[in-house]
Order: structure tokens, then C-alpha cells, then sequence
């Protein structure tokens, strides 16, 4: 209601402020009985040379419309009270006509790029990764709903230090056989290894660099070793990618830019960028530390390679954003990169956004690959998979295809666990936690929209259009979060924030389970179908929800 109250609100203003202003000004009343929506006049007494009073009387005087039942103006603030009616007919039918596709935009014909998920190449997937996976996919499908055409990019680690890393402790410590059969485990544990060794073996390091020249240089033998690690890896994390749900249109990784990264820095030498500090060659930055491009022995950086990626894919895809969904700790790295961009000359800069999110912690620290430190994502969704079927066994036995239910309701609370929080704020890694199926959960959700299936079966649902006085007094909360999970959606893509789609369902759940418990659905009067066809809009919004956060929504639970 807030964006079409807003443009009435705009229009009664002659203008002064746009709705878009208007809206962001809009506030929910404390109390009811003060009305729906309060807009407060204040910041324009300034401006208009009157008082908020006199301000709030002129525009209170100025609307009418349908969807308005009454407006007041009180101590510089219109009041404005909704025509329930109107909103719930008018919003309900929306639902009914569109379906799943209610809140979805128009086909933009834009592109917008996704990079996420890139975990590094024989390491394991653990929780840690798990963010960026989750957070970029779930903001892949709400820009595909706000009407993008997303590529979804796998910005693999797949080169870098760490492989000469590796190689060095391959060629030390590597056992093939033991490898060939239990891959990133035993990469782990030799990586592990070698940084034990390096600190008090400072020679390793220098080995290290060496190694990971000569990969750059081409040589043969570590291309080899290269090649082998990267197509292990690939296979491990296909499994955990096909368990998510989740897919990608690249997996072109860092060294997929091996040979685009001379082009750039001929570019920054030609437009007189680059200075050299101590050997090395630098990009200097007025208002933050100069950005690295070649190390003294000339190898190259992430900057370097972030920098080739950033221009293939503008050459690639001319897209109308691209996110970075990588962690917070890496801030300093994009406002480096996307600050020597828009010095090459180059306006699109402005497009890029690095998407930050907080670390995943274990017991309050961050977990850490080096140090063997980790939690499996693998063995986390193999756990909640279990979980949920134990629970299943328990509470309903005739379940049928239990094994997919419990996968759809052990993955989705990994998921939403992750999701439901702000992406800013760190998550410390509790199984407990991620498995209590009670309150802000994603199989309360779920379970919730099975509910509404198993009513929707026993009522013998037929579509029909709704009207007001069916439906009883706690359906107004219901109605009114449904009319907002257009500008929801729209919000979250703007703000690349998901967990506002994941609180919305939340409230929805909620919201429909205290209407279903106060109000006799099944009762075969002339509105029954009425309210199963409320309840049906109901379960169409929250499927679409969970979709759009990356979770199935099953029929029976």
C-alpha cells in the first residue's frame, strides 16, 4: 500500500516531494486506531513556508481515492486510514490471477552479473563458504524476479601463492593413490602440513613462490598437478552444488584470466597509472592505499586478475550491475578495484557493488582452511538431512517419498538459517540451532505451506474469487502482508539484502497460522471456498518466497 499511497501522497503535494521521497518518509502508526499509513509533514514546513498542521490539513483534504477509507489530519501528521475492502479484493485477485508470478517485474532485457560462491580449488567446502554460495544465489533469483536476465558467475580460486603452495607440498609429502581416492581431504591435509612446516621453515615460502612462477610460466609438470587439483575439486563440489539446488553459467575462475592480464596492464602503463614502489607496480589511490597490479617478481594479483575479469565481462555481457558477493574482509580489495577502474575512464564502475556479508564463526572465531580448522558443509547438510527424517519418522510415518522431503527440509535449514539473518551480521555456526524446527526457522515455513496444501486437498479447493466479509476479522494482517511482497522483492534486489524475503515469510507463516486458528475454515458454508482460495493465495506467495531464497516448499510434510 505504501508505494500507491505514496504516489497519491506526491500528487496532493503538487510534486514537491516524489514517491519514492514520500515513501521512505511513510510510517505504520503505534496504535490502530490512529489509522494505516502516517505520513508526517515536518521536513516540509522548511520548504513550504506553512506549519506541519497546515501542510497536513491541505493534503488531507486533497485525497481520494478507492483504496482510501478515511484520512485525518493530526499534529502535522495525514493520517490515513486503507479501505480494507478494496485492498484485500483488489490484492487478492492479483494473486489469484498471477499466481506464483504475483510481484514478479517485467522483463528488463538487462543483464545482471552474479559472482559468488568461489570456493578455492582442493580445499573443502566448508560452512565457511556457504555464505556467498546461499546469499548469491538467492539474490541471482530475486534479480531474475525483478525481471533481469542474471548470469551466474563461479569466480573459481582456482591459481595463486596457494598452488605453489601445494605443489611444493605435494612433491614432499603427496601420496597419489591416497589422493586419487579421497581427493580434497588429502589436499587438505598436506596444505595443512605445509604451513605447520613453513613456520619455523621459512624456505618453503621462497619454495613455495617459486613453484607457483613456474606454474605461471607454464611449465609442464605443475600445469600437471594444476589440472589434476582443479578437476577433483570440480567433481567434490558438483555434489554439494546439486544437493543446494544451485547452478552457474561459468565457472571461469582466476586462472581463466591468465592471458587477458598483460592486456590491462599495458592499459594502465599507456594511460600513465602505474608506479612503481619498491619493485613492485602499483596503481596509487588518493584516499586509500595504492593498489597492487605486479609483485617484484613480476607474478600477479588478485587485483590484476579482478581487474581482467571486470573487463571480459563488460566486453562479455555489457551488464547493468554486477555483485561481488565475497566477504567483508575483502572491502578494502573492490573499493581498490572499482576506484582503479573509474580511473582508466571507464563510467561503469559505478555498476559494480561488492555485496558483503559477516564471517561464519565457530565457537566466536573465524574458521580457518590453514589451520585445519573447518566444519564440512557436506557433513552439515548430511546431518540435517538426517535430522529431518528421524523427525519425520517420528510425527508421520505414511509420509510418502520421505527421503525427498527430508532433503528438501534438512538443506532448507541450512539455508534459511543463513538467509533469515542480515548478510552484514556474523553467524556463529551452531547445528543445534540450524536444526531446532521450532520458530524462526525455515521448516517452520515449509511446514506451514504443507498445512495449507493438506487444507487446500481436504477442502477440495476450487479457485473463486473472494470476497471481503468471507474471510473474518484476522485476515486484514494476512492481506496486508501479501500487498507488500511486490515492494519486498523490489527492496531486496535494491538493497541486495534476501533476508528480507526470508522475514517476510516468517511473518506470512506466522500471520496465517493465527488466522487458521481463529477462524473455521472447512465448514461447508457458502464462503468456504472463499477462504480456501485465500488460504491458496496464501500458499502461492509463500512457495514463491522459499523459491526465491533457494528452498523448495514440499506439499506434505
Amino acid at each position: 500500500m505504501n508505494q500507491p499511497i505514496a504516489a497519491l501522497l506526491s500528487t496532493a503535494l503538487n510534486h514537491e516531494l516524489t514517491a519514492s521521497e514520500i515513501e521512505k518518509l511513510i510510517e505504520k502508526p503505534k496504535m490502530s486506531e490512529l489509522g494505516d499509513i502516517a505520513f508526517p509533514c515536518f521536513t516540509l514546513a522548511k520548504k513550504l513556508r506553512k506549519s506541519p498542521q497546515s501542510i497536513a490539513s491541505e493534503v488531507a483534504g486533497k485525497l481520494s481515492d478507492g483504496m482510501i477509507q478515511e484520512v485525518n489530519a493530526v499534529s502535522g501528521y495525514v493520517n490515513i486510514f486503507v479501505n480494507q475492502q478494496w485492498v484485500t479484493e483488489n490484492v487478492l485477485q492479483a494473486v489469484l490471477r498471477e499466481k506464483e508470478q504475483y510481484g514478479s517485474m517485467k522483463p528488463a532485457k538487462e543483464n545482471v552479473v552474479i559472482d559468488y560462491s568461489s570456493p578455492n580449488i582442493a580445499k573443502p567446502f566448508s560452512m565457511g563458504h556457504l555464505r556467498s554460495t546461499v546469499i548469491g544465489n538467492a539474490l541471482a533469483n530475486i534479480a531474475e524476479k525483478n525481471g533481469y536476465h542474471v548470469v551466474r558467475i563461479n569466480h573459481l580460486g582456482d591459481w595463486g601463492t596457494q598452488f605453489g603452495k601445494l605443489i611444493v607440498a605435494y612433491k614432499l609429502w603427496g601420496d597419489k593413490a591416497a589422493i586419487e581416492a579421497s581427493p580434497i581431504q588429502e589436499l587438505l591435509k598436506i596444505y595443512v602440513k605445509f604451513h605447520d612446516v613453513a613456520e619455523t621453515d621459512e624456505s618453503l615460502n621462497e619454495q613455495a613462490r617459486a613453484s607457483f612462477k613456474a606454474l605461471e610460466e607454464g611449465d609442464e609438470e605443475s600445469l600437471a598437478l594444476w589440472k589434476w587439483f582443479r578437476d577433483a575439486s570440480l567433481q567434490e563440489f558438483a555434489a554439494i552444488y546439486e544437493l543446494l539446488g544451485i547452478h552457474f553459467d561459468s565457472f571461469a575462475g582466476e586462472a581463466f584470466y591468465n592471458d587477458k592480464m598483460d592486456a590491462v596492464v599495458g592499459e594502465l602503463k599507456e594511460k600513465g597509472l602505474l608506479a612503481q614502489s619498491e619493485g613492485a607496480f602499483v596503481v596509487e589511490l588518493e584516499d586509500m592505499p595504492p593498489c597492487l597490479i605486479t609483485k617484484t617478481d613480476g607474478a600477479t594479483l588478485y587485483a590484476t586478475r579482478d581487474l581482467a575479469a571486470a573487463m571480459y565481462r563488460k566486453k562479455q555481457y555489457d551488464a547493468k550491475k554486477t555483485f561481488y558477493v565475497v566477504g567483508n574482509e575483502q572491502s578494502l580489495h573492490f573499493k581498490q578495484l572499482f576506484k582503479v577502474i573509474g580511473k582508466m575512464g571507464y563510467d561503469w564502475s559505478r555498476d559494480l557493488q561488492h555485496v558483503a556479508f559477516g564471517m561464519m564463526l565457530k565457537d566466536g572465531k573465524k574458521m580457518s582452511t590453514r589451520k585445519g580448522k573447518v566444519v564440512l558443509l557436506a557433513d552439515v547438510l548430511a546431518e540435517a538431512i538426517e535430522t529431518a527424517k528421524r523427525n519425520i519418522e517420528e510425527k508421520n510415518q505414511a509420509l510418502e517419498q520421505k527421503e525427498l522431503v527430508a532433503k528438501q527440509v534438512g538443506v532448507g535449514a541450512v539455508i534459511f538459517n543463513d538467509l533469515k539473518n542480515h548478510r552484514m551480521n556474523d553467524i556463529d555456526f551452531s547445528l543445534e540451532q540450524m536444526m531446532n524446527f521450532e520458530g524462526e526457522t525455515g521448516p517452520y515455513v515449509q511446514y506451514t505451506h504443507a498445512r495449507i496444501s493438506s487444507l487446500l486437498e481436504k477442502g477440495q479447493f476450487t479457485e473463486q474469487a473472494i470476497e471481503f466479509e468471507a474471510l473474518g476479522e484476522y485476515a486484514w494482517p494476512v492481506i496486508q502482508l501479501l500487498e507488500q511482497f511486490p515492494s519486498i522483492v523490489q527492496k531486496s534486489f535494491e538493497q541486495a539484502d534476501p533476508s528480507q524475503i526470508a522475514k517476510f515469510s516468517l511473518q506470512l507463516a506466522r500471520a496465517f497460522n493465527k488466522y487458521y486458528a481463529h477462524t473455521k475454515v472447512l465448514v461447508d458454508d457458502e464462503w468456504k471456498q472463499m477462504k480456501l482460495s485465500f488460504a491458496y493465495c496464501v500458499a502461492a506467495v509463500l512457495k514463491d518466497a522459499l523459491r526465491l531464497l533457494g528452498i523448495s516448499a514440499p506439499n506434505q510434510m
